[in-house]
């Protein structure tokens, strides 16, 4: 059997992290088995379509990286891609009629009113709710013949068989049954003449060869429905993969205290696309082994149905920035530099790091955002001192906004010096004695290209004071004059790339703030 998956969003709001693992294992699957991804375009609501949400759904799958081999940017064989498009080209009609004609599917015709009437009586007699037939599902034809001769509007419903079990197999949870009497009859043409999700998906899933259908087990209450919908026609079931919903940390209904959720809001952070997808792909799937840190290809390779669970998948933000790290400091500095480049001219990350969210937990945004654009400002007026900055940041960072405020001592004139490192250590009855050495050398032309000359320079002074095995009282004063910071980089390297000029002038400064 050749696979067929389909990805079919309806784009009415935000591509979410669930969305983008059903689109990954829709990727990987077909990949594994050499089959076709489908993208396909359910935007049968019109009242909530937005063409910007379908162009955010394709532009972010691109930048993840999945790839669709049809839908309605890449063309294809079942062409259009999009319900809207499909209905209009009168592709639904004839498996309409032919419910209609069979008896699985009838008109019925009450007003918003009786509904209402009907769905409060349930209630207030604790019934199952839902459409079960009401005056229309036995209705005499003399009877719907009246009602459209008087012009009332009409959905079509499904008529499902009563006194049964309905079953499907879902390839995570096994074989799950309903008992026929408590599924309501769901609407398959809406009274403006629109298909349903309920009918356009599965009329579209046999149409297009869909051969393993990957959801959310959001939709297993629904799954009945389209089962009998699939036996009124004749046709055999695809494989049911209703994967398992996603949670936070502490096992809560994800929420943006969890992290961001809009996968947009991810590459803002400086996320990137491969270890995204790896994280993203473990939520709720095994692979076997201890298996974490995974390419694109070790993913393909290992993907299985067998490996995804029932149980719901957790999103771990600090596993996501883990494994973030990983892949930063697998990438060339070159690569990095570009990359933090191109996260300060997106759009997005410009409008996210200017609104503050605690519930995303952004620190000081505003002051992250300015000091990424001075990193790239740098790196376009001289690259080789921006390159250098991120090589000594690469290995500490674990996303790439993280470089702005790693490096922004690098960039700035003059820095901010924290207080408590300050009062801790520019206090010390050496340290006057000690700046003034450091200018003078400085000033007298002391080699400082290496990280070994500016090792050089600090222990020749400490041996001057007598601490021959322990530079320690040198080097934390010296790294808050030149950084404003008690932790960073190692002192020798950093100050190697500052160079003579900049450690002149923020020696001086400090210098002048001693009492």
């Amino acid at each position: 059997m050749s696979v067929r998956v389909r990805f079919a969003p309806s784009p009415t709001g935000l591509l979410h992290v669930g969305a983008l693992r059903t689109a990954l294992y829709d990727h990987l699957f077909s990949q594994h088995h050499g089959g076709q991804n489908i993208l396909r375009i359910e935007d049968t609501d019109r009242t909530r379509y937005n063409p910007e949400s379908e162009e955010e759904f394709v532009s972010t799958l691109a930048w993840v990286g999945i790839e669709f081999d049809e839908g309605p940017h890449v063309g294809g064989p079942y062409a259009p891609y999009r319900q809207s498009e499909r209905q209009a080209a009168g592709l639904y009609q004839p498996w309409i009629d032919q419910l209609l004609e069979s008896g699985h599917a009838y008109r019925a015709f009450d007003t918003p009113e009786e509904l209402d009437e009907m769905r409060t009586f349930q209630q207030v007699n604790k019934m199952p709710t839902g459409y079960f037939g009401g005056d229309w599902r036995d209705a005499l034809p003399e009877k719907v013949a009246q009602a459209e001769a008087e012009g009332k509007r009409s959905v079509i419903r499904l008529k499902v068989p009563r006194g049964q079990t309905i079953t499907i197999e879902d390839a995570i949870r096994g074989r799950l049954e309903w008992d026929s009497d408590v599924v309501d009859d769901p609407v398959l043409i809406k009274a403006d003449g629109m298909p349903t999700y309920h009918f356009a998906a599965i009329v579209d899933d046999h149409m297009m060869g869909i051969t393993h259908v990957f959801r959310g087990e959001e939709w297993i209450p629904s799954a009945p429905k389209h089962a009998a919908l699939i036996a009124a026609f004749g046709w055999e079931q695809p494989v049911w993969v209703h994967c398992s919903v996603i949670t936070g940390a502490d096992g809560k209904k994800l929420s943006k205290r969890h992290g961001a959720t809009r996968v947009l809001d991810y590459a803002a952070m400086g996320i990137l696309p491969e270890p995204l997808k790896n994280f993203v792909a473990l939520i709720g799937w095994a692979p076997g082994g201890d298996r974490e840190v995974m390419s694109r290809a070790d993913m393909v390779e290992a993907f299985d149905i067998k490996g995804l669970q029932a149980s719901p998948g957790r999103f771990d933000k600090e596993k996501l920035t883990w494994m973030n790290g990983v892949a930063i400091r697998a990438m060339s500095p070159p690569e990095l530099l570009d990359a933090v480049v191109s996260l300060t001219e997106s759009a997005h990350a410009q409008a996210y790091w200017s609104e503050a969210d605690e519930e995303l937990g952004k620190l000081a945004p505003e002051k992250t955002w300015e000091a990424l654009l001075a990193l790239a400002e740098r790196a376009r007026t001289d690259r080789d001192y921006a390159l250098a900055a991120i090589v000594l940041e690469q290995e500490r960072v674990t996303t790439l906004a993280d470089f702005g405020l790693a490096c922004e001592f690098f960039m700035v004139d003059e820095v901010e010096i924290n207080v408590k490192a300050k009062d801790k250590w520019f206090t010390k009855d050496y340290v006057p004695e000690m700046f003034d050495y450091f200018i003078h050398e400085l000033e007298s032309g002391f080699n400082v290209s290496t990280n070994s000359d500016c090792e050089e320079l600090v222990r020749n002074y400490a041996i001057q004071r007598g601490w021959v095995d322990n530079a320690a009282p040198a080097v934390h004063p010296t790294r808050v004059a030149l950084t404003g910071k008690t932790a960073g980089p190692a002192l020798f390297d950093l100050m190697a790339v500052l160079g003579r000029e900049r450690m002149l002038a923020r020696l001086q400064r400090a210098r002048g703030m001693l009492r």
